[in-house]
């Protein structure tokens, strides 16, 4: 890969999306829009070659739910596109702005990040949504998919560029995918050493991703975390909601970093909590308790050091039994990758206590974490989860592929 060569006409690329007003680069969104609905036969063709190619190679199912597209997923990948048409341009949004006692006007307004890189595994709604989001911000875009998806998104690359290509000053050179050979990984090495060339990368996978990319990366970096998601149910909890909650929040979707991968119980209902979660869980989920939860589950089986802070990704989820709220906030700020958490409670006084004390992006009081995502956050698309607390936290829309600058007027000042 020139990667060079690549970069430098993504800059041309972010440099004229820079000087397009929202009109013209709304346009072109849904113009995308339009034709990846025309080609959705196609899209999904291209995917059942990676589907069967997963399965052949002995992926999980739960992971293989990640790389699946149908109908009623690109319908969501449409929907989301429309979304983020929809909201405002926060390109030359004013942030701030006063005049001086010299008589100089300072305003401080967004501008486009510039060149951005996303590196992300199986998902491959990721390859819109990361672009969506880029374009109308005025940035250019380099995606590295993982060879799982990459016959996916060089089919939905192609509906991309083609539509831009077909509208009024549309900009296909917006938007580029890398070429992925199975188990070569110069190109990200390549994409993380991009000094000068690359303004920021994101990582959008598993904690051996992430961790690889914000170990190894010499460019700037947005943190996406792995997701050890954790549902605390209090002494106070509503115990049927508990149990509505812990399923919708295993699993929905248990291949996904919202999904809960821990539940703690307060030592007050675990007696009567525990059975109920295990029939509402009805044999769906494995369950790795602790010494003290053990005694109150049928069917679970001892949990080792190893499955506290474990993200399963699967049906599978550790049960861990505390004797007060302040050991469950100890516990969780222990072992959680600062994602998601939630609180089951009508104790306003303990709900309050752990939004204020847990360290993570999202903190729910009664709901479940699934809905820590950009879609629900009514962002539309989203590039990940931040679980850092420098530039971003939490899920990631437009504004966060924006910085700003100063811009300042004078009349001959001197100082």
């Amino acid at each position: 890969m020139d990667i060079k060569k690549i970069t430098d006409s993504l800059r041309t690329a972010s440099q004229k999306l820079a000087l397009q007003n929202a009109s013209l680069k709304n346009k072109a969104l849904a113009a995308v829009a339009d034709a990846l609905d025309k080609n959705r036969a196609s899209i999904i063709a291209a995917n059942k070659l990676d589907i069967d190619a997963a399965r052949a190679n002995g992926m999980s199912e739960s992971i293989i739910d990640r790389l699946l597209l149908n109908d009623k997923r690109i319908d969501g990948i449409i929907e989301s596109l429309r979304l983020v048409i929809g909201q405002t341009d926060p390109v030359g949004e004013e942030v701030a702005g006063w005049k001086t006692p010299n008589g100089m006007t300072i305003r401080q307004v967004r501008v486009p990040l510039g060149v951005v890189a996303i590196i992300y595994e199986n998902r491959p709604n990721v390859t819109v949504d990361a672009f969506s989001l880029a374009y109308k911000s005025g940035n250019a875009i380099l995606l590295r998919g993982s060879s799982s998806s990459y016959k996916s998104n060089v089919e939905i690359v192609r509906v991309i560029r083609e539509a831009l290509a077909g509208v009024e000053a549309g900009v296909p050179e917006a938007i580029e995918l890398v070429e992925v050979k199975d188990h070569d990984h110069s190109d990200v090495d390549q994409i993380l050493n991009a000094v000068g060339m690359i303004d920021v990368c994101l990582p959008r996978g598993g904690k051996k991703l992430i961790e690889n990319v914000v170990r190894n990366a010499r460019v700037p970096v947005i943190e996406t975390g792995s997701g050890v998601c954790h549902l605390y149910v209090d002494e106070f909890a509503n115990l049927d909601m508990a149990c509505n909650v812990a399923e919708n929040a295993k699993i929905q979707r248990p291949s996904v970093c919202n999904a809960i991968e821990c539940i703690v119980v307060h030592k007050a209902v675990a007696e009567k909590f525990l059975p109920m979660l295990e029939a509402k869980f009805a044999g769906r989920v494995k369950l790795h308790a602790d010494e003290r939860a053990i005694g109150f589950l049928k069917d679970a089986i001892p949990a080792t050091e190893a499955d506290f802070g474990n993200e399963y990704l699967d049906y599978e989820c550790c049960v861990k039994v505390v004797d007060s709220i302040k050991e469950a906030i100890s516990y969780i700020n222990s072992h959680n990758t600062k994602h998601s958490e939630s609180i089951i409670s009508e104790s306003r006084e303990n709900t309050r206590l752990f939004q204020a004390m847990i360290d993570a992006s999202c903190v729910y009081v009664n709901a479940s974490t699934r809905f820590t995502d950009g879609g629900e956050f009514g962002f539309g698309a989203e590039l990940g989860i931040s679980t850092q607390k420098l530039h971003a936290r939490g899920p990631m829309g437009i504004k966060v592929l924006t910085t700003t600058k100063y811009l300042i007027d004078g009349e001959g000042q001197i100082r």
